[in-house]
């Protein structure tokens, strides 16, 4: 399977920056008769219904063309990685800097391995994280103190952003 989704990639990378989208991640699940390859795309702004149905249609007819997925049928879905959008790239965590997120750790931190906070930046592979920093601005909460905990990218196990509504 590792084939597949290196040429999925490929493809949807490259259909994805004809269009002017971001390919966030590609997920290739099930087998046989039930396999589902979803397609997650962003852009600055977010994306609409419109690149979506787009990014479908484009890249299923280049899939099915050039018989990527071999063995019958798929399902193919292709969508926004939503508000709480995962983070798994150097370039994921440069351009959500000033954000909140959710992050685990593979080894302790402090003796922690899970956090939340603001992301203040992210540089030289190591990100620096106020853990004392308030959910929101619209919050009537006691301002914490800044806890900035420095956090190296190599130890992210997994990240995702924390809506702000």
């Amino acid at each position: 399977m590792g084939l597949e989704v290196d040429k999925v990639q490929e493809i949807t990378n490259r259909v994805a920056a004809s269009l002017g989208l971001e390919v966030v991640e590609v997920e290739l699940r099930g087998s046989g008769s039930h396999r589902m390859l979803r397609i997650f795309i962003d852009k600055p702004g977010g994306v609409t219904h419109e690149d979506c149905a787009g990014m479908s249609r484009e890249v299923g007819t280049i899939l099915d063309v050039e018989d990527v997925i071999p063995g019958g049928s798929y399902v193919l879905e292709v969508s926004s990685p939503g508000l709480d959008r995962k983070l798994s790239r150097a370039e994921d965590f440069q351009r959500f800097t000033g954000s909140r997120l959710k992050l685990t750790t593979r080894d302790e931190v402090n003796g922690r391995r899970h956090f939340e906070g603001r992301l203040e930046s992210f540089q030289d592979g190591r990100l620096v994280l106020d853990v004392g920093a308030p959910p929101s601005k619209k919050s009537k909460l006691t301002v914490a103190a800044p806890q900035k905990l420095e956090i190296s990218f190599s130890n992210v196990e997994k990240a995702n952003l924390v809506p702000e509504i």
